[in-house]
């Protein structure tokens, strides 16, 4: 089976809002420079488009019924993957792999500027019978019990996970798509007030439009359109439970994420010491030890140990989320998995800017929770 390569990445938007396009013409921005970059004519060249979008999120029934035309997918094999960009991913490695499909396209988007009631999705995303009912004034209350319950398995105080988004505030100052990055002190996050106790207000990322499209394409041909593809060394995704449930989640750990990289690594052939670049989530501050510590350190709350002693800033041996993550950029809803692999993307290709590391392999997670604890872990190799 053909080896599958990325040869292409556009993206649009990247800012707290973006009244001037719907999330259409966000999409169709972004597709058109993915195609320019890969040097590709998608009404000839692609033979598969995958639109990554939640119904809930689009306030429309069916929303993947305007896929097609922003992608250039009109009349051509389209279809809509319920979940983070890395799962579209995952997608069109699989159909490629098949030698059905040489060349395949993914797009995600948010335009979480346009939704009225983000909080009640999130609540009517909960358990019915016995999660929604409680009403709980923010329905995202799951992450602090995980949070708490992570900080007692680690041993990690308040400062611990504030010096998360310190790093990741500041990380973000160079680069172009992160709205939120900031100069911020340890003690301007441990002043920030709760957003949700143990996480400080500084802690919880904030949301963004944008949308992300990246090009796959089997060994062959990929190496017809450019000498430098990226090519993808291993995947894998788990659900550890639909509704955050308390009979299945095993708070403050992070089975789906271990279960996920399990896959990816064995795939790959390479480990966590074999990566130059680590893009996680860290919506939440907790999660990115968390992730850490899931993914392949050693044991829960190792990972609390580097942060303390900056061995995860941008310039040590294992740097994580150069980018920013999403307490620089934000939480693009199913495309935020996409804005972290458009960062390691853009390493490995060296044009990162003024960001830019020698990168030979990259690891980018993406997580939809709460409530739906669902992990994509990705390996990137130059």
């Amino acid at each position: 089976m053909p080896d599958v390569a990325i040869i292409g990445a556009g993206f649009y938007g990247f800012k707290p809002s973006v009244p001037e396009l719907s999330f259409r013409e966000l999409v169709f921005e972004a597709a058109r420079r993915a195609y320019a970059e890969a040097g590709i004519d998608p009404r000839k060249d692609i033979a598969g488009f995958i639109s990554c979008q939640e119904d809930f999120w689009e306030g429309i029934a069916i929303a993947d019924e305007f896929a097609p035309e922003p992608l250039g997918g009109v009349l051509r094999p389209t279809f809509t993957v319920a979940g983070d960009l890395l799962q579209g991913i995952a997608q069109a490695y699989m159909m490629i792999k098949t030698g059905l499909f040489d060349i395949v396209a993914v797009e995600s988007h948010s335009k979480q500027s346009d939704i009225k009631t983000l909080q009640e999705i999130y609540e009517l995303a909960l358990d019915p019978l016995y999660l929604r009912k409680l009403r709980p004034p923010n329905p995202l209350f799951m992450a602090g019990i995980d949070a708490q319950a992570y900080m007692m398995e680690a041993g990690a105080s308040e400062e611990d996970l504030a010096l998360v988004s310190v790093k990741n505030r500041n990380n973000g100052i160079d680069n172009p798509r992160a709205s939120y990055s900031s100069t911020i002190t340890l003690d301007d996050v441990i002043s920030s007030g709760y957003y949700m106790k143990p996480i400080k207000n500084l802690e919880a990322a904030g949301f963004t439009d944008g949308a992300v499209v990246f090009v796959l394409a089997s060994s062959e041909v990929a190496r017809k359109f450019t000498d430098d593809p990226v090519w993808v060394k291993g995947i894998g995704w788990s659900t550890e439970t639909g509704t955050g449930g308390w009979n299945h989640h095993v708070w403050g750990r992070m089975i789906s994420a271990r279960e996920a990289a399990k896959q990816a690594f064995k795939m790959s052939g390479l480990n966590l010491t074999d990566m130059d670049s680590i893009e996680i989530e860290d919506r939440f501050t907790y999660l990115e030890p968390l992730f850490l510590d899931e993914i392949g350190l050693s044991t829960i709350g190792y990972s609390v140990e580097l942060l303390r002693t900056g061995d995860l800033d941008k310039n040590a041996h294992m740097p994580v989320n150069m980018s920013g993550g999403s307490q620089s950029i934000g939480v693009l809803l199913e495309a935020t998995g996409g804005a972290r692999l458009l960062e390691a993307y853009l390493q490995l290709k060296g044009k990162a800017g003024y960001r830019h590391h020698e990168v030979e392999n990259a690891l980018v997670a993406s997580w939809r929770g709460p409530p739906t604890y669902t992990t994509s872990v990705l390996i990137l190799s130059r």
